[in-house]
């Protein structure tokens, strides 16, 4: 219920937000001879902005299979699979979540991820990396991390989030496009070459920009998931797992389709921190010392 809450709450400030710029803009581009469907644009803003966010969380649980070659575990064949799928269990029924699919994906790089739709349709997956590199503690901390991104509904807001700038994108990389295109080109009819090349350009550059307000929200849930690992199972094996994460930092990492649902990020030194789905391990670490 929330989460539609959200979602509708989400939709609602956009429409309110563009419904009292759109007169704001429309005697503007008048007196400057510019004609200019905003109603339209907004409308097509919501529907590819939104859209494209919504559907991309529809097939993230499909996506991330795809991308990892995780096989799901239907039954266990060893104990490992066992203790992976009797701890995951606990930990949702923890957490107040409905089962995940749990899944293992062949790769050497120590890390694990959690995508889904909802609470209680979700998949976590762990590396075939970090069953060999942590021990069970270790590990049951990193599967608690996963859980709490579920538990906190993080793959939901992060795809609202995501629809708000893709909407905000879109409609102002058109308007630019119409502006540059009746003004600069003389264009009178139609959209001429210039308002595609324009709008195109327009929402790379803007894409950038809104690119650091997801990723921003993205480091923010890191935080919020650690804390949350760290009340399931205690914060010294969420530091524990950390530590172990920090010392295998230099691995391969997930694909970037896949990076901000991570337990680890990798490392960006510089303006890249901006554009890091994740927070330095550093300052993750002293986060959870710093808890009560």
């Amino acid at each position: 219920m929330k989460r539609i809450a959200l979602f509708l709450a989400t939709n609602l400030a956009i429409l309110i937000v563009l419904s009292i710029t759109l007169p704001l803009l429309e005697p503007f581009f008048r007196e400057q001879g510019i004609s200019i469907d905003l109603g339209t644009s907004m409308v097509i803003a919501l529907v590819f902005g939104f859209g494209g966010s919504l559907i991309s969380l529809a097939l993230s649980k499909w996506t991330a299979k795809r991308f990892t070659g995780a096989h799901v575990i239907e039954q266990p064949s060893n104990r490992t699979e066992q203790w992976l799928l009797e701890t995951v269990a606990r930990l949702a029924r923890q957490a107040g979540i409905g089962m995940p699919e749990v899944a293992i994906y062949e790769s050497p790089e120590v890390n694990a991820f959690a995508t889904g739709m909802s609470r209680n349709n979700a998949l976590v997956a762990v590396s075939r990396g970090l069953l060999n590199t942590m021990d069970q503690a270790e590990a049951e901390a990193v599967l608690a991390h996963e859980i709490s991104h579920v538990a906190n509904g993080d793959m939901v807001t992060l795809a609202l989030i995501q629809g708000v700038v893709n909407t905000f994108v879109i409609f102002f990389a058109r308007v630019i496009g119409h502006t540059v295109d009746r003004v600069v080109f003389k264009n009178e009819r139609g959209h001429g070459p210039a308002f595609w090349i324009t709008t195109i350009i327009a929402e790379l550059v803007l894409g950038i920009l809104a690119t650091l307000i997801v990723m921003w929200f993205s480091r923010y849930r890191e935080f919020r998931a650690d804390a949350g690992a760290a009340q399931l199972v205690g914060k010294e094996k969420m530091i524990a797992a950390l530590q172990r994460l920090r010392l295998n930092a230099g691995q391969a990492q997930l694909p970037d389709q896949l990076a901000a649902f991570g337990i680890n990020g990798g490392l960006r030194e510089g303006i890249g921190r901006l554009f890091s789905s994740h927070p330095p391990l550093e300052e993750r670490i002293e986060a959870l010392r710093a808890m009560a």
